[in-house]
């Protein structure tokens, strides 16, 4: 018996190194056939982390800098947002640098002016934890041989090591919480390593939230569970609650919800008469201290302490009277269903466009709404039966995850209620909705566990190879359906490929 276990151990790590090489093939491939610069402002994340590598962090929203200035005028596309047929000659130009110098100089001219005097980086109150670590990942590149455009590139990568850090994570909150199902061990880190969003194609600070918060998910269960949490435990946990405030402002109902899982643990300690106050304070000395000094940053120097009124002005948003908030359109059954699909598709698939539409294949995003909507109401069902089908700490875990989900859901309702977006492009007063799945990727691993059980619960009557069947089957799904919603960029003339 003690052998099959070792074997079966040895096997899960096999497979789940395979899984980490193949998210590698997968962000680099992706990568490198999207042109920069995306529509998901790209531009400006990378302006962030040329300023942070050179530690000179924004002060208020700047012009484009004079670092990140040539990389976007030379390798911009134009075909994230136009067409074909709105171009001269019904064709894009071709890239800068199939052409003489003098005449890449003319073409180039009216863009380098416009992003060297025009184009305001809005992203500039942004935390800046992402920004960090990328500019450091961008000054060693500086070392490498590399082309201009490979340092873009190599910058892009940056993602594989996030996505194979969290192929390892997820697999490794799996196993913690369902030691005895392997088919749960195994689904997780491979739905994220054939994740399709294609936010990890891209230069974004979004892609280090699933990381983050994955972590404080894992080490949030362990404090749940520990009878009276030490200061070691205290220390790490706080810590990475100040990494995930400090990677992403769209963090914060995560972070709520972190908060009220705490309060309730230290509440029951303390009704207990076992409160560890030592550990209370580091935990919020730890999370709190880098919090209030990044808010402290952001009021001094954007004039809120979120960072974000500077450009909620350059986006020409206003803030609504509540009384106007209960006539949006989420209040109605059309309404509310266009927001839920549309957060879901985005959290699946990404916002992409190509030639000014989504990159995205309908079907496979419907098929995808669907099987998130069920998965999560088998183990909803699941959780309030009696008598309870998953252990202790497993019920805490899918309460945990599910809270989660309607805290973020919440957030982006509250956000589209509560502005008249006017003449922005999105949202906008005709679609007055955040659909942005992205910014909830923080939510990734907990997701997927709970998509993963309740897979597990669809599947309870069939044999295991059964469920890995139909598990390789939506990993075939995903993929195949990426490839072909993404197949166009792949001709593109401005891509990694045509360099």
């Amino acid at each position: 018996m003690k052998l099959s276990v070792v074997q079966s151990e040895v096997s899960e790590r096999k497979i789940t190194l395979l899984l980490c090489c193949i998210a590698v093939v997968h962000v680099f491939i992706f990568s490198a056939a999207f042109p920069f610069f995306s529509v998901v402002d790209e531009q400006a994340h990378f302006d962030m982390v040329t300023r942070y590598a050179q530690a000179a962090p924004p002060r208020t929203m700047p012009l484009t800098s004079e670092a990140a200035l040539p990389y976007i005028v030379w390798f911009s596309t134009s075909e994230y947002l136009w067409t074909p047929a709105s171009q001269p000659h019904g064709m894009f130009a071709p890239p800068p640098w199939q052409l003489s110098a003098e005449d890449a100089k003319i073409r180039l001219a009216p863009r380098e002016k416009f992003w060297r005097e025009t184009a305001v980086n809005y992203e500039a109150g942004q935390p800046p934890l992402y920004y960090l670590v990328a500019g450091v990942w961008w000054q060693a590149g500086q070392w490498l041989p590399l082309a201009d455009g490979d340092r873009l590139l190599w910058l892009r990568l940056l993602n594989m090591v996030l996505l194979v850090a969290l192929v390892w994570l997820g697999g490794c909150a799996a196993k913690k919480l369902f030691p005895d199902n392997r088919f749960i061990r195994l689904a997780v880190p491979a739905l994220i390593a054939f994740f399709p969003q294609s936010i990890f194609y891209a230069i974004n600070s979004d892609v280090m939230s699933p990381l983050v918060f994955g972590a404080a998910f894992v080490l949030l269960l362990e404090f749940w569970e520990t009878g009276i949490p030490g200061p070691r435990h205290a220390v790490a946990t706080g810590l990475v609650l100040a990494a995930t405030f400090l990677t992403k402002i769209s963090n914060l109902p995560l972070l709520a919800v972190a908060g009220v899982f705490i309060a309730i643990k230290f509440f029951r300690l303390a009704r207990a008469g076992k409160l560890p106050l030592a550990s209370l304070c580091i935990l919020l000395m730890c999370a709190g201290l880098p919090a209030v000094a990044w808010l402290t940053w952001c009021k001094v120097l954007f004039g809120d302490f979120t960072g974000t009124a500077q450009k909620i002005h350059f986006l020409n948003w206003a803030a609504q009277p509540v009384a106007e908030w209960f006539h949006h359109p989420i209040f109605t059954a059309q309404g509310f269903w266009f927001f839920l699909k549309g957060n879901l598709a985005s959290f699946w698939f990404g916002e992409q466009l190509w030639y000014r539409a989504p990159l995205v294949d309908a079907d496979a995003a419907l098929v995808m709404i669907v099987l998130s909507l069920g998965t999560l109401i088998l183990v909803l069902a699941a959780l309030v039966r009696q008598p309870p089908t998953y252990s202790a700490p497993q019920r805490t875990a899918l309460w945990f995850g599910l809270a989660s989900i309607v805290a973020a859901f919440a957030f982006f309702a509250l956000l589209s209620v509560k502005y008249d977006f006017n003449d922005c492009f999105y949202p906008s007063r005709a679609h007055p909705f955040f659909i942005s799945g992205r910014l909830m990727l923080g939510l990734l691993i907990p997701f997927l566990i709970l998509f993963a059980c309740g897979l597990d619960q669809l599947l309870k009557k069939f044999p295991e190879r059964v469920k890995f069947f139909v598990l390789t089957a939506l990993l075939a799904f995903l993929l195949t359906s990426e490839i072909t919603a993404d197949w166009p960029v792949f001709f593109s003339e401005y891509n990694w490929f045509h360099f």
